[in-house]
């Protein structure tokens, strides 16, 4: 407590941008900041915010670009300076190190999706909030092409126009340190219009993570998804929290695969006692982390890896469900991050405040051990043998290569045929 004031008792208002299946702007919600409007393109996405919050304001348009033009404060019911907070995370497939598996490779704000950036800042300058939040990829403010020299520039020209003070400070953060179920490496920015530097909270969760059992552990799915693909039954050959690196000459497994001849996630398993791998939002048929019962996960199992509340509903088909899960901000970790903001903003200390609310409890009882792998089956028997390994950084194969059989049509272990998008 600070000056009588209490990070409970704190609220602020939010305008969401790019607010997909409402992760960010339920973890803010809970934090106490409410939401004024939000902006969503994909109309699947809009029906699943219509189906859980009907009372946040859905703009006529939601394409950013669009609300850029034509939304004002007094669209709204507020003045220049009124609003608290703009939140959001623009698309992040031209940043994405996934994406380097794409025909065209990362791009950055080269790409035409990176219009939405500059939409956002247009927003910014014409609301002027107290604050801008954006939760993204790392590469979106780290690297080579990412957009931190873009909005640093655009936000000086702002300052410069309007006597505002933003100043964005950005850190990387995982997650899981915060109490999600979950390994998502993420970035966390802030620019407030006065210039002070916010900080984010310190991990609550770093030695002591809550596991995937926790989360998943209690649920009985009977809707399952089916297994896809050439290599599905080699789930149940791979240890849990193993991957296809389990059956290269480096694994303890038979070798059928060259040793990090694919991506991360070929063949990923969960593993009980860890959290879970980040959840990709497009995943292909060999695309991890599977179910530690070798078949893929459900949207559920997604949701409450990613910290949602169990009345939480997603609507569409599962491959549509299953992009709405994977593209969201985890609530828990927006939670943190808007009741840190909150105080920050009215000057109060975060001393004394009380545990997140969406951190769910721990599973009672000790961790199943684990099922150990079978052999490999029969008909990938002719694929086991000496397979050249990666021949180092950036002498592999090309992004996007395609080729999956030889010539006579059979399965080949080292073409890597699938890549996962964020």
């Amino acid at each position: 407590m600070e000056g009588g004031v209490t990070v409970q008792s704190l609220h602020g208002s939010v305008l969401s941008l790019f607010t997909g299946a409402g992760g960010l702007d339920l973890g803010l919600e809970v934090a106490g900041f409410d939401t004024v409007a939000c902006l969503e393109i994909d109309p699947v996405c809009a029906d699943t915010l219509r189906e859980n919050r009907p009372s946040w304001k859905q703009l006529d348009s939601g394409d950013v670009t669009v609300a850029a033009e034509m939304v004002r404060p007094m669209d709204l019911g507020l003045k220049v300076g009124q609003l608290d907070l703009i939140a959001g995370g623009p698309p992040c497939q031209p940043f994405s190190i996934a994406a380097q598996w794409a025909n065209s490779g990362r791009r950055g704000m080269d790409d035409d999706r990176a219009q939405t950036v500059i939409a956002m800042l247009d927003l910014v300058e014409s609301f002027l909030p107290k604050a801008l939040l954006i939760e993204n990829v790392a590469g979106f403010l780290r690297g080579e092409i990412s957009a931190s020299p873009f909005i640093t520039e655009r936000l000086a020209e702002i300052n410069k126009r309007h006597g505002t003070a933003y100043d964005l400070h950005a850190r990387i953060v995982d997650a899981a340190d915060y109490g999600v179920p979950q390994h998502r490496s993420r970035v966390i920015a802030v620019a407030t219009s006065d210039g002070r530097e916010f900080e984010m909270p310190a991990a609550t969760h770093a030695d002591a993570p809550v596991r995937a059992w926790d989360a998943i552990g209690d649920l009985s799915e009977t809707d399952l998804p089916p297994n896809q693909g050439a290599w599905a039954e080699l789930l149940a050959s791979i240890p849990e929290g193993g991957n296809y690196q389990y059956l290269t000459a480096r694994g303890d497994g038979e070798e059928l695969f060259g040793y990090r001849t694919r991506y991360w996630s070929f063949l990923l398993k969960l593993a009980k006692d860890l959290p879970a791998w980040t959840l990709p939002a497009s995943p292909g048929p060999s695309t991890g982390p599977f179910h530690w019962d070798n078949r893929p996960l459900t949207a559920r199992e997604c949701l409450r890896l990613q910290s949602f509340p169990d009345d939480w509903r997603l609507v569409g088909t599962h491959r549509q469900r299953i992009k709405q899960a994977g593209n969201a901000t985890p609530p828990l970790l927006a939670e943190v991050v808007g009741r840190a903001l909150l105080a920050h903003l009215w000057g109060a200390s975060t001393g004394d405040q009380e545990p997140p609310k969406l951190l769910r409890p721990r599973t009672a009882g000790a961790v199943p051990k684990p099922v150990p792998p079978v052999p490999v089956p029969e008909r990938f028997r002719s694929l086991v043998g000496s397979k050249d390994a990666h021949p180092g950084a950036g002498k592999g194969p090309s992004p996007r290569r395609t080729v999956s059989t030889s010539p006579t049509g059979q399965l080949r272990a080292d073409s890597p045929t699938e890549r996962s998008t964020l």
